[in-house]
């Protein structure tokens, strides 16, 4: 009688975090993609995303996140200047206008195997920049009608 084969495997994951700012009156979206969340990292996203939008002394922006801990960070959290951070109630992060972005990136990697975690950022990548000229679709997501617009 023949022996059932033995095949040795190894059962892993590789994690990958996608971060997204969107500024829903317009459309306009910020990505970052880093290999994991915490406190430390958010706040070097938040100092990216100023920079990228040119926040200062001069130009605020108030962003709108959940009570995750890595945003909360216990006082811990590493605000730029002119970054002002906004919570939203607990158990209710669907009011935040970023988690409507997620089914839009996931789209490029559901039902998908990657072999190499750098094959699913590639994938990131390139859906992030096809949604960059998607601001019509990504403004009528996140807009929400009693969504607060632009202070003059």
């Amino acid at each position: 009688m023949g022996k059932r084969p033995v095949a040795r495997f190894k059962r892993g994951y590789k994690w990958t975090y996608l971060y997204g700012f969107v500024k829903p009156e317009s459309g306009e979206v910020f990505w970052l993609i880093l290999p994991t969340v915490n406190v430390q990292l958010f706040s070097m996203a938040l100092k990216e995303f100023a920079k990228e939008v040119g926040v200062g002394e001069n130009k605020r922006v108030l962003l709108v996140v959940d009570r995750a801990g890595w945003h909360t960070g216990g006082g811990e959290v590493e605000l730029p200047e002119g970054i002002h951070l906004e919570f939203l109630p607990s158990g209710s992060p669907e009011l935040m206008p970023a988690e409507r972005l997620w089914p839009l990136t996931n789209e490029a990697v559901a039902n998908r195997l990657f072999e190499e975690i750098e094959e699913l950022e590639e994938a990131l990548v390139e859906r992030c920049m096809e949604l960059l000229d998607q601001t019509e679709t990504i403004r009528d997501l996140t807009n929400y009608h009693w969504w607060p617009q632009e202070a003059a």
